[in-house]
């Protein structure tokens, strides 16, 4: 059987921080379990991606409903950050990369040759691992940068600034040095000055790459914090090796393994204190209970 693949370039015109396109409809099928009355926002069908001729992660279906938020776990390299990318259509910057399948974001297949990838970054926005405020910049000016390179208009900066650093639990500890470099902070303050400058272009979905790695204990707290409160009007979808902050923060959890000479795929998904408490597949109970991975 053959499988219709898209090639994918990199778009050396695209900005990593223009993080999505505004489209009617909605897609409600595929839901994890227990959510079918759930309005899905984002939604993969048979995705497969390559790279160069390695299939490395096969068959994957997942729906991310509105006002959630999801953990994706598993072992390293089993192609979580991978599959992250390809929602919001960073995978296609790594040379060599292909997809098949498709990915929707209310009801639109983002990888339709009519969409604007740029629109599609507004949309859906990304943090990644580690901290990358631009150090140059002032906080203030990192906090609109995502603005001025989608060329969103500004209404009110003073406004912006303010209402994005507080949902990134951030003001209380800049409001008085604005004009300060973002390489004045530490590491803690730097992830979620990169989450406001995500939110600073009002996305409806936030991908978080293992936000917290780098971090210590009371930073890693401030950013679950925010994750949740975020969640009361955005879709999160967060990659995590913590077992206990999938647990805190998630709503659902999908669980990725590539076994031994195959490509990755979703063993599991569905709410997720089932994933912890009730796994329907051994190895799903394996990995959560610490004995691999």
């Amino acid at each position: 059987m053959t499988m219709e693949t898209t090639q994918i370039k990199p778009a050396s015109n695209l900005d990593l921080d223009a993080t999505g396109v505004r489209v009617p409809s909605s897609v409600k099928d595929k839901l994890p379990s227990d959510a079918h009355n759930a309005n899905v926002l984002l939604e993969t069908k048979d995705v497969h991606i390559w790279f160069g001729q390695r299939l490395i992660i096969e068959k994957v279906n997942l729906a991310f409903p509105e006002n959630s938020v999801t953990a994706l776990i598993g072992p390293s390299g089993c192609g979580k950050s991978t599959f992250l990318r390809i929602l919001n259509r960073m995978h296609e910057f790594i040379p060599g990369a292909a997809l098949a399948g498709k990915v929707f974001y209310n009801g639109q297949d983002i990888y339709d040759s009519k969409v604007d990838p740029v629109d599609i970054r507004v949309n859906i926005g990304m943090v990644f691992q580690r901290p990358n405020p631009f150090p140059s910049m002032s906080i203030k000016e990192n906090v609109l940068s995502g603005l001025h390179l989608a060329q969103l208009p500004i209404e009110n900066e003073e406004e912006i600034v303010q209402t994005r650093l507080e949902r990134a639990s951030l003001w209380n500890e800049v409001k008085d040095r604005l004009d300060a470099s973002a390489s004045s902070l530490s590491g803690g303050q730097q992830q979620r000055l990169c989450i406001a400058r995500a939110l600073a272009i009002n996305p409806k979905i936030l991908l978080m790459d293992e936000p917290c790695s780098a971090l210590d204990p009371g930073s890693t707290r401030r950013i679950e914090g925010t994750i949740r409160e975020l969640s009361s009007d955005m879709t999160v979808v967060i990659v995590t090796h913590n077992m206990a902050q999938a647990q805190r923060v998630s709503d659902y959890t999908a669980f990725f393994l590539a076994e031994e000479g195959a490509p990755a795929q979703v063993v599991e998904n569905g709410l997720t204190e089932e994933i912890f408490s009730r796994p329907k597949d051994p190895r799903t109970n394996d990995y959560v209970n610490g004995l691999f991975g």
